[in-house]
Parts: structure tokens; C-alpha cells; sequence
């Protein structure tokens, strides 16, 4: 029974992610959006770290090599939720809004010893905004508003296999399948109404690959190091445009209905990623990882906005107090994490990054059970105040669920 509530929650998890929106920042106003920032399993409490980490009850998507120590028999199947509640503020004004959505979901499974495999789906990019803009009018020293609502975004379908080639040597294959749609509507007043809505689809795929290597304990230390590479890629899109004006007397004109043209490809940069975790005694557990996108080889650039190379920083730590099973308190794993992304986008010459830190616990869901709430809290800024521009501060509140069940186990009939 619990197998067939898991899957039902599962195809609705989908059907939700495909047609959710909830966003609400400004710089989503630039390319594809803003990237979510979804973690799996307990990583989002770690600081969003994870190319080194390795475990055979959680999913971990930021490296598949991790996929190599799924165990035989096993069904790995997660979802994760996120509310948010963030300001949005400028040298004058204030703005508060809350959201929420379903962030990810995910299952993996092993293929044989030694070897596992991972699908899942989560929002990509999310674009929410809803901006004024003032224009003169030409020749007078009157003006007239112009109204720019955008949302949408893009999903990220994956799949994902690790496998050991040597002893402590594991390697791994991400291909992911991006797709999606932005929806932009223009509001023009002025003598007439005009009204511009712009449906833009983007379509592409991404490749990417990762290792990990277990290194010899030493002194009850148990060290990882992890590394990924994502090759460049490009995104074809499509534009869908209608239009219309609303005369002063009310009479409506169609201006243009559906009108279909080719968007200029966008370029994903080639990116690579380290990182080192160690476990102490396990109980202590610590990692670092560093990243860096290089944006500035896909040479995109528009109006006031230009992309450079973006670099991110990430530190965990995770306490267990015992490996006692029938403790329940004992096996409760306390996080603590901290991330630093210097941002990929520059507008009016000024880097639009962030930071976040974040706090979280693993609770198991019940005694001798494998199956965990990982609960995590973050509190983050992006942007600046700095030359006219818009500083976002949240509070984000992350619940991953992640199950393990045997569903490969053969019944015996005696």
C-alpha cells in the first residue's frame, strides 16, 4: 500500500512542477530567469554542497558518480517543497511577498552491484516580475507608462547513472533535457491602449560528467574528493507574439495574432566543480566545494546587461551525536551551511551576486527506518543598492523527503 501512495504522489508531484510559477524578483527580467536553486536529500541544510558527498539512502544530483553506492535491492524515491518569504527593496521603497512550490522530484535505483541509476524533474529557471516604466513622449513633455509582466520558466528532466570503476574510483553521466516556455506581456498607455504578449519557448539539451574518489582512512578520517564537468550547450527558441490596440472609444484591433519567429540561441557556458568532504569519527562531517561557470565565452550580451564568469563558494557541516539504532535522538543529524555565488550577470556595471546561509536537521521518520525529513531554514541576499538598483533579502524554508524501500526483493514461497 505504501508503494502505491508513494507513486500516486509522485505523478502528481510531476503534473504540479510542470505547470507551477511563483516567483517574484526582478532580475528575472534578464535571460532565461534566475536559477532555483534546489538541493536533494540533506544538502540544502549543508550550504547547497555536494560533489564529493556520497550516500546510499539519499539522492544526491549535483554529482552522479555518487550514484555508484545505491544499494542492491534498493528504491531511493524524494520530493522536496520550499516557501519563501522575501523584500524586495530600492534606496527609497520597500516590497514583501511569500511564495511556495514543489522544488524536485526524483528516484534512483541500482542497475547491478556497483552501478545505479537516477530520473527525475524540477524547475530550472523561474522569471516572476511585474515592473513600471515611465517613458516622455517625443516632442512634448508629456510621458506615458509602459507595464512589463513576465513569468514562467524552464524545467530540467535528468538522467542520471554512476558506476565503480576501481575499488574507490566511481564515474557518472548526467544528460538533461531543458525545456519550457517565458511568458512577457507589455502594457502600453498612452491615447491608446496597446497590449504586447510574447510566449518565448527555449528547448535544449546538457551534458554532464563527475568522479569521486574515496581516499584511504587515516586517523579515523574518512576523505572524498569529487569533481564534475558540464560541457557548453545551446538552447534553440521560438517566439509566439499577439498583439492588439484598444482605441479611446473601446474599439479593439488585432495588430498581430500568433505571429511565430526564430529567438536567437542561448548559450549555457561550460562549467566545472570540486570538492573535498571529510567524516570524523562519524559524527563530524564537513565539506567544500567550488565552482566555476565561464560565461564569458558565450560572448551574450543585451541593452544594459552583460554576463561574466560566475564562481561559487560552499561550505557544510553536519553532527551525529551516535551510530546508536535505537536512539531515535542519536540519529538525528544536525547542518550548518554557507554558500557564496558571485552571479553571472552584470547590470549597469554592477555584478548582481548573493549569499545564503542555512541551518537544517535530518529526522528519521520513525526507529530503525531509513526514510528521513530533511528540514532546512536560509536566510540569503541578492543584489545591491548600489547605482539605482534592487536588493532582495529571504527567508526560505526547505522540507526534502526521501524514502527507501526494497521493491527488488523476491517473495518466498515455502
Amino acid at each position: 500500500m505504501k508503494k502505491e501512495i508513494l507513486l500516486i504522489m509522485l505523478v502528481a508531484s510531476i503534473n504540479i512542477l510542470c505547470s507551477q510559477n511563483n516567483a517574484n524578483t526582478p532580475y528575472s527580467i534578464f535571460g532565461l530567469g534566475v536559477e532555483n536553486k534546489t538541493a536533494t536529500g540533506g544538502l540544502t541544510g549543508l550550504g547547497n554542497t555536494g560533489i564529493a558527498q556520497s550516500s546510499p539512502f539519499e539522492i544526491n544530483i549535483f554529482n552522479p558518480a555518487s550514484l555508484a553506492g545505491i544499494y542492491q535491492k534498493s528504491f531511493l524515491y524524494e520530493f522536496g517543497l520550499n516557501g519563501s518569504y522575501s523584500t524586495l527593496k530600492t534606496n527609497t521603497t520597500s516590497e514583501s511577498s511569500s511564495n511556495g512550490n514543489l522544488s524536485h522530484v526524483a528516484i534512483a535505483f541500482p542497475i547491478k552491484k556497483n552501478w545505479g541509476m537516477s530520473i527525475g524533474l524540477l524547475p530550472y529557471t523561474k522569471t516572476g516580475y511585474n515592473i513600471d516604466i515611465e517613458n516622455p513622449i517625443e516632442g512634448t513633455t508629456e510621458t506615458y507608462l509602459t507595464r512589463i509582466t513576465g513569468s514562467g520558466g524552464l524545467n530540467k528532466f535528468f538522467i542520471s547513472t554512476g558506476f565503480k570503476a576501481f575499488k574507490n574510483l566511481s564515474f557518472g553521466v548526467d544528460l538533461s533535457f531543458l525545456f519550457g516556455a517565458i511568458e512577457e506581456e507589455s502594457l502600453i498607455y498612452s491615447e491608446s491602449f496597446v497590449s504586447i504578449n510574447d510566449q518565448n519557448h527555449y528547448g535544449g539539451v546538457k551534458l554532464k560528467t563527475g568522479f569521486q574518489y574515496k581516499m584511504p582512512t587515516f586517523n579515523a578520517f574518512e576523505t572524498t574528493i569529487g569533481g564534475t564537468l558540464e560541457v557548453p550547450a545551446s538552447l534553440s527558441g521560438t517566439q509566439t507574439r499577439t498583439s492588439y490596440k484598444t482605441l479611446s472609444d473601446g474599439v479593439s484591433l488585432s495588430i498581430e495574432d500568433e505571429v511565430e519567429s526564430d529567438l536567437d540561441n542561448f548559450e549555457l557556458p561550460l562549467s566545472y566543480g570540486l570538492g573535498i568532504t571529510s567524516v570524523i569519527n562519524k559524527k563530524i562531517t564537513t565539506s567544500l566545494d567550488y565552482r566555476k561557470l565561464l560565461w564569458n565565452s558565450t560572448s551574450q550580451e543585451s541593452n544594459n546587461e552583460s554576463y561574466s564568469d560566475q564562481t561559487i563558494y560552499a561550505f557544510g557541516l553536519e553532527y551525529k551525536p551516535t551510530k546508536n539504532k535505537f536512539n531515535y535522538s542519536s540519529n538525528i543529524k544536525y547542518r550548518f551551511g554557507f554558500n557564496y555565488n558571485s552571479g553571472f550577470l552584470k547590470v549597469s556595471n554592477q555584478q548582481i551576486d548573493s549569499y545564503f546561509v542555512s541551518f537544517g536537521l535530518g529526522l528519521p521518520m520513525k526507529k530503525y527506518s531509513n526514510d528521513n525529513f530533511n528540514i532546512s531554514y536560509s536566510y540569503g541576499k541578492e543584489g545591491t543598492l548600489e547605482n539605482k538598483l534592487i536588493q532582495e533579502s529571504f527567508h526560505k524554508v526547505t522540507l526534502n523527503l526521501n524514502f527507501v524501500g526494497n521493491w527488488f526483493n523476491k517473495k518466498k514461497i515455502d
